[in-house]
């Protein structure tokens, strides 16, 4: 039986189509813009267990979300496979009737163990971050002695398991920037899509300058010596810019959040690990739809409640953004709020 939708769309008529689900704000990894060790130290407070959403909490909001129009769902974090027994969620979610994807964004380490299991229950993709192969340069990106071999050991069992993966790298000026070619060369031999994410202004504690941003035309004319590449198509909400080398189905893309604008079609609603929905990657403050649905609320409520929050989104940071917003406005973190 088909479910009805009631496709929702806010005040510059974007449609509400993708979900990102932040199921842990924990992470092994502390990577300098995202998680830096320097503010999450050893004494760091994470959130407990009982603060995050239930995974009977996830799939009713969820339900209520695919009501109003949403396809895809993502899972992040933190690290999302740090929360045990995740393929019981995804199969619960794989069930829900209007889901036509469902990805998981990790940086890879716990794949090798998980990669079969979480296909199983019906996983479709992967988005790993990988933002170099050569060690040193990667431990230095991600704040602990972690190898980016084993990340690779984690990429084969995602391949293996039958998962699509996608690599994504952050490009930080003056540390990682002479790995692109790298691990574009990496990813066009084993036919993986790349996504370069630009050093973006995500958060109050990753130190962000525009002199670190690595750009959009500088990152083309890096991968363009390895082969030529032309522009491929982007679809609704999609935040890349989509390139493919001439001749293969291969793809890069390019989140240019610095150098571009890329906020007119945007479709995405995040909730964090403890149930705030955030309309903005960039935003200053949530709305709270744990304490909502612990209240009592009925379905409907809850289907209302979200209605009326994406109906009067208004949220275009990246074509408001100047240095003034860039220093002035108090961001949520991109470990808390869920990539």
């Amino acid at each position: 039986m088909e479910m009805e939708i009631n496709q929702v769309k806010d005040k510059y008529l974007r449609p509400l189509q993708d979900l990102r689900v932040s199921i842990m704000d924990k992470c092994n990894f502390r990577c300098s813009y995202c998680m830096p060790k320097e503010v999450f130290g050893d004494d760091y407070v994470f959130m407990r267990e009982e603060e995050l959403l239930s995974f009977d909490e996830i799939e009713r909001l969820v339900l209520q979300f695919t009501k109003l129009g949403v396809k895809k769902i993502r899972l992040t974090g933190g690290e999302p496979l740090l929360r045990k027994n995740v393929p019981d969620l995804i199969k619960r979610l794989s069930q829900i009737n209007g889901i036509e994807d469902i990805a998981l964004t990790t940086n890879g380490v716990h794949l090798v163990k998980q990669a079969k299991d979480l296909k199983q229950a019906g996983l479709m993709r992967v988005n790993v971050s990988l933002d170099a192969l050569t060690t040193g340069i990667f431990q230095e990106m991600n704040g602990r002695k972690v190898t980016s071999a084993v990340v690779l050991k984690g990429i084969d069992a995602a391949l293996a398991a039958g998962l699509k993966v996608k690599i994504n790298m952050v490009v930080k000026k003056g540390l990682n920037e002479s790995e692109v070619v790298k691990l574009a060369r990496y990813c066009k031999e084993r036919e993986i899509t790349l996504r370069f994410i630009e050093f973006m202004d995500v958060g109050q504690t990753n130190g962000w300058d525009f002199s670190q941003v690595v750009t959009k035309k500088e990152l083309l004319e890096k991968v363009s010596t390895i082969a030529p590449i032309e522009k491929v198509d982007r679809e609704l909400g999609e935040v890349a810019t989509r390139y493919r080398y001439k001749g293969t189905n291969t793809e890069i893309g390019i989140i240019s959040s610095v150098s571009d604008t890329f906020c007119g079609d945007c479709t995405r609603a995040r909730i964090s690990a403890d149930g705030k929905l955030f309309t903005c990657l960039f935003a200053e403050e949530g709305y709270d739809l744990r304490e909502f649905v612990q209240s009592g609320a009925s379905d409907a409520e809850i289907e209302s409640k979200i209605t009326e929050i994406w109906t009067g989104r208004t949220d275009k940071y990246s074509e408001e953004r100047t240095e003034e917003t860039v220093k002035n406005r108090k961001k949520i973190e991109m470990s808390y709020i869920g990539g």
